[in-house]
This record gives C-alpha cells, structure tokens and sequence, in this order.
C-alpha cells in the first residue's frame, strides 16, 4: 500500500497548482507507477502533472520541504525499472510537457520540453530536411526527457553515437526546486567541468530534466535495407567487417538468431524472405551513392561464401517488412513466453568469444533453457532474452535467473563489458552495478549523489544506494 502524503503538502499543491496538476485514481497510480520492466509492483502515493519547468520546481521545492520522494517518469518505455514508483513516492509525470520549438536553420538545433515523445521530433525536424538521430523501436512512445536521462542508444548508435552526443543544452530542476540553465545551444563552452553531462544517463536521481536543446543533423539521403543469412557468430562478424569496408555508409548493423525470428513469426506472423532456415541473421541499414559498386560488392559477398542468403529491399514497404522482423522481437518474446531480459556491451572484438562462453555456461548449469539472442552489433549492443521453461513454475525460474545474471556478468567483466549498454540500472541491474563500477568509482557516484540530493528524494534507490 502506498504512504499517503502530508496533508500539508496537499493543502499546498491544491492551493498552488491547477485542479488537475494531481491524480490519487488508482488506475493512473497503477499505468504511471511502473514501467515496460513489469517484475516491480507499482505502489506511487500519487501522479503530477506539470505543464511548465515553474510548476516542476515549485512542486520540488514543497516535495523538498515535505520529505516527499520524487521519480520522474517519461514514456515509461524502460526495461530496468528507473521509472517504477513502488515504495510509496510521488510520480512526476512530464507528458504534458511536450512542445517543440521552432527549427534554428542556421544554428542546427531545436529546443523542446522533457515531455515531447521521440517520434514527433522527428516529424517537426523533417520538414527542415534535419533530424535528431536517437532512434529506436519505442520511438513512439518514448520521450526525449527520459531518452537523455538515460543516454539512450538504440539502432543508429553505429553512425550517430548515443543520445548524450546530440544534447548542446539542458533545463534542469535540482533537488532543492532550483532551475539549471546548462550550456544553451553552444557547440563550444571551456569553462571548466560540463555540469549538462552529470545529468545525462543519471536516471533522474541528480535533477529533473525539463528542456532541452537538441542538436539536429541532415536527414541521410536514400537508405538501402538488407537481411542476409549467415551461418553463426563467426559470420556476422566476418560481414560487419566487410561492411565498414564497402562503398556505403553503414546507418545500422542488427543481428538476431534463429530462435528470435521463430517467436517473431509465431507471433505477428511474418514471414522469411529466404526459403533456406539459418541459424543467424543480419538486418543492416546503409546509405549509398554508386548502386553499380553496391551490386558488385553485394556479388562478392556470395563469391567469397560470407552469406548464404541475402535480399534487398525495392521498396519502402519492404524496407519496413525487414526492420520488423528486428524491431518486433521484443514484443513477441513477452507475448510468446516469459522471457528474463538483459541488455550488455561488449568490446566488437570480444563478442564473438563472448557468446561462446555464454553458450557454454548455459549448457553446463541451465540446459534446455533457450536463449535468445540479437542486437546491435555494430556498437557491440547484445541483447540476451532467456526464456522461462514451460514447464518450470515462475518463482523457481526468476530465483535461477539471478544466479545465470552473475555468471553472465562475470563473463562480461571477464571481457572488459557492461552490464547495461542502453537501458541504465534503476531497479534492475543495481546489484549487479559492481561488476562494471570499481568500488572508488561507486563510492565517488554516492558522494556525488549525497551532495546534490542529500535528502534522497530524487528517485531513490535506483542505481545505487547512498
């Protein structure tokens, strides 16, 4: 059951804010109070819903005065439960927050609140032949807020890097319901330590993200999409390398397995473009200029046996044919099973071995436990889903998992990896943080925190405890 909130901090919200800023409807506590992870029960004591940076720091200031925790919460599209309100605080959603500014044609940038969701920048940015890069499948419903404050990746991270790459200015609340004005839209400010990125990928536990100028790039021009089958690990491997020698420019290397196309065509009944089944497979993204040394390099790929199968798209429908049987793999594992989820980087070179070693471990400790394997591959991004046995009963599969987790991230610290490419710590991955954090770093992180937040009340106890 959630804590109820002092009655003088209600007095005060009802006496400041409008008649709708905030919701006690247990519906809503339950849709805003978690996120896509599903494992935590959400237990928020209410939801906010700010429309200006003025009311988010007016609220703060009171959650400050009251001792009332706070977790920001965007689109909620998070898989490591950094937005799950499940001990009683007080969401503060910034969905209302969601305008977008006017495209700066000279400067490259446009400046938008928290709230505006992934996709409709995008659109606003299009029309000016620009866009911001940060793309994934929750694109739809993810929001730029949340995005920076976890440095979100996604399918684009090859060509554009991550989403900390495309930020030049932040408007951000802190703990005590003071705003920030970080670095506006320069490309270039010496003046000592860059408070923007201490918030950037902090999960919402340093200070509310509320604005932001984002830095726009030119739409790419004609984009090739290809799905090739090849034999293993080795093989996909092997083609990224030819790729990055070709004469295009890679947007996008994605893999996935067998077992991933399986669930997928099980579950929106998509069909193969290859008659032949293989074990791996490869979605790549890629914009070219000479389709005559596009033909001849694609040629050669058969030549030399790096693929047994391979297909372009001729158009965009087919294009987008592709990229779904990649970007619907999520959604099919949760609907076609239980699957345990984790999201690791590896150094390129080690993934090969990596996967291995994986592979071996499971056998040895889990077998029959099927694995389910894709990612971006070309930033190093290994998506790695085990599915519950069916006939194994929940409790007992989820109590395996955690033990499976530290043998696979003894692997990933084996290899110099991450235990989080893309989708942060929060809840999740907080026990786990050690194997990619020396002690100094963490000690040094719980010092920042102390000191930015010393009443702990910015989404406590995600990432780590102080």
């Amino acid at each position: 059951m959630a804590d109820a909130l002092p009655e003088a901090f209600l007095r005060a919200v009802a006496e400041g804010f409008p008649a709708d800023f905030l919701t006690l409807e247990p519906s809503e506590l339950e849709e805003y109070g978690r996120d896509w992870t599903r494992v935590y029960s959400p237990a928020p004591s209410a939801v906010a819903f700010p429309r200006t940076t003025d009311e988010v720091a007016r609220l703060v200031k009171l959650c400050h005065a009251h001792r009332v925790s706070v977790v920001p919460s965007g689109g909620r599209t998070g898989l490591a439960a950094g937005a799950v309100a499940a001990r009683g605080e007080l969401v503060l959603s910034l969905q209302r927050m969601n305008k977008l500014g006017p495209v700066d044609l000279l400067g490259n940038t446009v400046r938008v609140q928290a709230g505006a969701v992934t996709e409709a920048v995008h659109h606003h940015c299009a029309e000016h032949g620009l866009t911001w890069p940060v793309d994934f499948a929750s694109k739809g419903s993810s929001q730029v807020g949340g995005n920076i404050a976890t440095n979100a990746g996604g399918v684009k991270v090859i060509r554009y890097g991550l989403t900390r790459q495309w930020v030049l200015g932040l408007q951000v609340v802190t703990a005590q319901g003071e705003v920030l004005e970080l670095n506006g839209a320069l490309e270039k400010n010496n003046t000592g330590v860059d408070l923007r990125q201490l918030f950037i990928g902090s999960e919402g536990t340093l200070g509310i993200i509320t604005e932001a100028t984002l830095k726009l790039a030119p739409l790419p021009g004609r984009q090739d999409v290809f799905l090739f089958a090849v034999p293993d690990m080795a093989g996909v491997l092997s083609l990224f390398r030819e790729a990055r020698r070709a004469p295009l420019i890679l947007s996008a290397y994605e893999f996935f397995t067998d077992k991933c196309l399986e669930r997928v065509r099980r579950h929106r009944k998509l069909r193969s473009p290859f008659d032949a089944p293989s074990s791996h497979y490869v979605l790549m993204e890629a914009e070219s200029k000479e389709a005559s040394e596009v033909e001849a390099w694609l040629g050669s790929l058969f030549e030399r046996g790096l693929v047994t199968d391979g297909t372009l798209a001729q158009s965009p429908s087919q294009a987008s044919e592709l990229w779904a049987l990649r970007e619907s793999i999520s959604e099919s594992l949760s609907a076609t099973g239980l699957p345990h989820k984790n999201d690791v980087s590896l150094p390129v070179a080690a993934l090969e071995s990596f996967c291995s070693e994986l592979e071996a471990v499971f056998g040895a400790r889990y077998p029959g436990w099927e694995i389910n394997l894709f990612g971006h591959i070309g930033d190093g991004n290994l998506h790695i889903n085990v599915m519950k046995p069916e006939d194994m009963e929940k409790a007992e599969f989820l109590a395996h998992t955690k033990a499976a987790d530290h043998a696979m991230f003894e692997l990933v610290s084996k290899h110099r990896g991450s235990i989080s490419a893309e989708h942060g710590i929060g809840l999740l991955k907080k026990d786990y943080l050690s194997y990619s954090r020396s002690l100094a770093e963490l000690e040094l992180l719980r010092t920042l925190k102390r000191a930015m937040d010393p009443l702990n009340i910015l989404n406590p106890g995600k990432v780590l405890d102080v």
